[in-house]
């Protein structure tokens, strides 16, 4: 009960964040993203608004063995930045650019309606489907 409570606090804090800082408005977003046009960079703030909790999280977590539910941590990914990671993070990027939306702000924006939301959760839904069998081909691709 502990964990599902964090959760939902957790969780609430973070689509407040997005709907206060206007990260689930696509023209603030695409403002972001247009670094050669009509650059709008004040959502700097919010992602070094962001970095500074989760650094302090991470240094917490060198000191602790679990978490605050008792949960051990889970190791720390591998650093090497392979394919999957530079493919993937370029269909991301592509997706954000394109919506401007991404998980998080793309679910915060259903709360205040709009198809566009409903539109981007579903192809979000259905690129999570197909990722997997994609992600082998390309693995195989890449063994050759």
């Amino acid at each position: 009960m502990q964990r599902i409570f964090l959760a939902a606090v957790s969780g609430g804090l973070f689509g407040a964040g997005l709907l206060v800082s206007g990260m689930t408005d696509t023209t603030k977003v695409q403002g972001w993203l247009d670094v050669l046009g009509a650059w709008d960079q004040t959502l700097a703030f919010v992602l070094g608004g962001a970095i500074i909790p989760m650094l302090i999280a991470w240094n917490m977590t060198t000191r602790r063995a679990h978490s605050l539910v008792g949960k051990p941590f889970p190791p720390r990914p591998d650093p090497r930045m392979e394919h999957n990671l530079v493919i993937g993070s370029v269909l991301f990027g592509a997706g954000w650019a394109l919506a401007g939306l991404c998980p998080g702000p793309a679910l915060a924006s259903l709360s205040w309606g709009g198809t566009g939301g409903i539109a981007f959760i579903l192809a979000m839904i259905v690129g999570m489907l197909v990722a997997q069998p994609i992600k082998l081909r390309i693995d195989r691709i890449a063994a050759i």
